[in-house]
């Protein structure tokens, strides 16, 4: 991005200067001697067979300064499993699969039910949790980063400049979430662009500004999937097993550490992945479905954080969403023109109208249930219900990688 402005209440990192990757590298692999890094990679098995995955292991084969890469594996059966441990094998590093879908990983999980532990339903957010709890059982690493396996404009960038923060000596940061522009011959980042930033600015006039909101807009992509974080958050944070993982996440992050100990920072000059369908005429799908579960989450934190959510609090939220997200579109659709980007003004009004169903539907939800669906339970918890649980996990994987 070309500025270098601090903005929030958070630390931005940008890319400025002419320093090239490697210089960034030697020093990670001298800080990595002292403080291990893993890098956690939630896939399924799909991706494998997809465009972006095979670009992103060959990046990663010269990524010598990461201590070793774990692979949680979902929507894999036995002979799926197999080929993912040959595809995946071909990484010089130490290389993990976690297999979800194995019959020892899904006794733990039958395990956990049964002490009243949820590990939520399938997806990316248990995925992450139960990689946090293998890294975490050997008590080796000091940091993780966590990126997306569907990358299309993957660089090795990535893991550099999620990683340098918290391992970087003269640094204090505990969590780093990356940034970049979403931009190809149009402007993607739709969720963010169209319903997050109008959502959070709206609220902010309603909820009289409170400091999560705050936080919350001072992230310019807040829905990344890209962050690094250190063992120490990753073992008390809880998580959303929705798609409101990344503001959900954000949400613990704000819980457990001031904002002093977060940053965020750029990692790209241009980023491209799998793009999602609106899905207006099915909530439960598509961009309409994240929206949802996005808005929930930020609804329950705010009343968590004891601000008052009433009917009459909605209705007028809906109106002045509206407005903020028809400002919006205005202001992209001359961002667009200026840079001769492709910009379809009718198809954003077409994407805002779903959103504003979307919100009807979370804010009607969350009056009928103000506690929804509780977050995975963090691992200090897990440990104290079951205090060798880590330990079997670490088993169990070893096992299946046998």
């Amino acid at each position: 991005m070309g500025d270098f402005y601090q903005t929030g209440v958070i630390t931005t990192l940008h890319r400025l200067g002419r320093r090239g990757p490697r210089a960034l590298e030697a020093e990670l692999r001298e800080y990595a001697r002292h403080k291990p890094i893993a890098l956690l990679l939630p896939s399924l098995y799909q991706e494998i067979e997809g465009p972006a995955l095979p670009r992103i292991l060959e990046a990663l084969r010269d990524v010598d300064y990461v201590h070793e890469i774990v692979v949680t594996l979902g929507r894999a059966d036995a002979e799926q499993f197999a080929r993912a441990r040959e595809f995946f094998g071909a990484l010089p590093q130490r290389t993990r699969i976690l297999w979800n879908d194995g019959p020892r990983i899904q006794a733990l999980y039958a395990e956990l039910e049964r002490e009243g532990i949820s590990a939520g339903e399938e997806g990316k957010g248990r995925a992450v949790w139960l990689g946090f709890g293998l890294v975490l059982a050997e008590e080796t690493v000091r940091a993780i980063a966590l990126h997306d396996c569907d990358i299309l404009t993957y660089s090795s960038d990535i893991v550099a400049r999620l990683c340098y923060p918290l391992v970087n000596p003269s640094f204090s940061y505990e969590y780093a979430k990356g940034y970049y522009a979403r931009v190809t011959d149009r402007l993607h980042g739709r969720v963010t662009r169209l319903f997050v930033t109008p959502l959070v600015r709206t609220l902010q006039r309603l909820a009289n500004h409170h400091p999560f909101l705050h936080f919350l807009d001072s992230f310019r992509y807040p829905l990344a999937g890209e962050f690094g974080l250190s063992t120490e958050l990753a073992r008390a944070v809880r998580i959303p097993s929705d798609w409101g993982l990344e503001v959900g996440f954000l949400a613990e992050v704000y819980r457990n550490y001031s904002a002093r100990r977060i940053c965020e920072v750029d990692l790209l000059d241009a980023y491209d992945h799998k793009h999602q369908d609106v899905s207006e005429d099915d909530p439960t799908k598509g961009l309409t479905k994240m929206a949802v579960d996005i808005a929930k989450s930020i609804f329950r934190t705010l009343a968590s954080e004891g601000i008052p959510l009433y009917e009459g609090f909605f209705r007028t939220l809906k109106a002045a969403y509206l407005r903020a997200a028809e400002d919006q579109i205005r202001r992209y659709n001359d961002d667009a023109a200026i840079n001769g980007l492709v910009y379809v003004r009718h198809e954003e009004g077409k994407t805002v109208e779903a959103f504003l169903r979307a919100l009807e539907i979370a804010s009607k939800q969350v009056l009928e249930d103000p506690l929804g669906t509780p977050l995975i339970p963090n691992w200090n918890r897990v440990t104290s219900a079951i205090h060798d649980f880590p330990a079997r996990l670490h088993e169990a994987v070893e096992e299946d990688n046998r």
